[in-house]
């Protein structure tokens, strides 16, 4: 295994505390569509920090992927993460491209029930990365 870089887990790390509190704002100001998004980003930006901070590439936007390039290098990836990623991942494009619909714009097909499910999908994701990060004890 590559030597742990704890600077990139750190700023990766900070990212996607700063985009799921930033997703929470947006929840409270009745913006789903973008408070969803965010959700995503920060789910991506634990996972991404997570195989870079291990050494390994980090590449592509779905969640799904790279949880499946922390199985290939040789973490344990629980099921129900999964299902969390692939909640996240339904949100990548649809909550930002109006032609994703068949009409309308995105803030129009989302809820706050469908903004506060992605917010809770990210907040177990990163809970997962820093679980894992923490196994390896501190610099």
């Amino acid at each position: 295994m590559a030597p742990l870089d704890w600077e990139e887990w750190a700023r990766w790390h900070a990212q996607a505390q700063h985009t799921l509190a930033s997703g929470k704002r947006d929840l409270e100001e009745g913006d789903y569509d973008w408070a969803s998004f965010k959700a995503h980003q920060a789910g991506e930006y634990a996972l991404k920090g997570l195989l870079r901070g291990l050494g390994q590439p980090a590449f592509g936007h779905a969640l799904i992927r790279l949880l499946q390039a922390l199985k290939e290098a040789g973490h344990e990836v629980p099921e129900a993460l999964e299902e969390k990623a692939r909640t996240l991942d339904a949100h990548y494009i649809p909550a930002r491209y109006p032609d994703a619909y068949p009409e309308g714009s995105p803030y129009e097909y989302y809820t706050r029930a469908r903004a506060e499910e992605a917010l809770r999908a990210a907040e177990g994701v990163l809970k997962w990365a820093e679980e894992v990060w923490r196994g390896f004890g501190s610099p």
